[in-house]
């Protein structure tokens, strides 16, 4: 199997308009033929709903997911172009998966554009002072490419845990991201489908809870009253 590099992604991406992994998906499939891979995302019209990443999205649902137990809850718009769609039941139930995708897995952001290029930049420096501790405790120094295919490496699976659009929803086992879900769906219905924003609540999130010793305490209001 032919090995697939971001920048084989990145040029089928600029010409299909298709998302990425499933890029990389047709890629992988086609053995990495940028012809047969655009093929493949046409078939699978893919490419079809890439066109529609233009379109004016300002309908849709903002939908409230609370988890059992009451202590996350989620509120997220998803947009779509007319309140018929809105109204479609496909496209209920994904808003529902999203929902409870951002209450299990706390995204940070809904897509890479939205990542601020401090946070990018802050995120960079820290994999490579792993990687620097690293070598102060191995004593073997990395040569600087292969340090920069890590650092993208580590920089992938982050984005992918912090990212909404770039994880894979926990409700299916087709590790359908819910990016690709949201194009799967765009294709199916012909309106664009996108997660707009969300904010996410956890009980007692924030509040520094200071832990007493029960012991120690009670020996210092004795003292007191003595």
């Amino acid at each position: 199997m032919a090995n697939v590099t971001a920048q084989d992604v990145k040029v089928l991406r600029d010409r299909t308009g298709a998302g990425m992994m499933d890029c990389k998906k047709a890629l992988v499939e086609a053995d990495n033929d940028q012809e047969k891979a655009v093929e493949i995302i046409k078939k699978k019209g893919l490419a079809k709903a890439a066109k529609r990443a233009g379109a004016i999205a300002a309908e849709g649902l903002i939908h409230a997911y609370i988890h059992a137990g009451s202590r996350i809850g989620v509120l997220v718009e998803v947009n779509c172009q007319t309140d018929f769609v809105a109204r479609n039941e496909e496209f209920k139930a994904l808003v529902d998966e999203v929902g409870l995708q951002i209450a299990s897995s706390a995204p940070l952001y809904v897509r890479e554009a939205d990542i601020p290029d401090e946070d990018l930049t802050k995120q960079k420096a820290l994999f490579r002072g792993q990687l620097e501790e690293e070598e102060k405790k191995t004593g073997k120094k990395k040569p600087e490419q292969a340090v920069a295919k890590i650092i993208e490496g580590k920089l992938n699976k982050w984005l992918g845990e912090v990212c909404l659009d770039n994880q894979e929803l926990v409700t299916r086992d087709d590790k359908k991201t819910v990016g690709s879900a949201c194009e799967e769906l765009t294709a199916k219905l012909g309106e664009k489908i996108a997660v707009r924003r969300f904010v996410r609540y956890e009980l007692g999130e924030g509040i520094e809870v200071v832990k007493k010793d029960l012991a120690a305490d009670v020996a210092e209001t004795l003292a007191k009253g003595s």
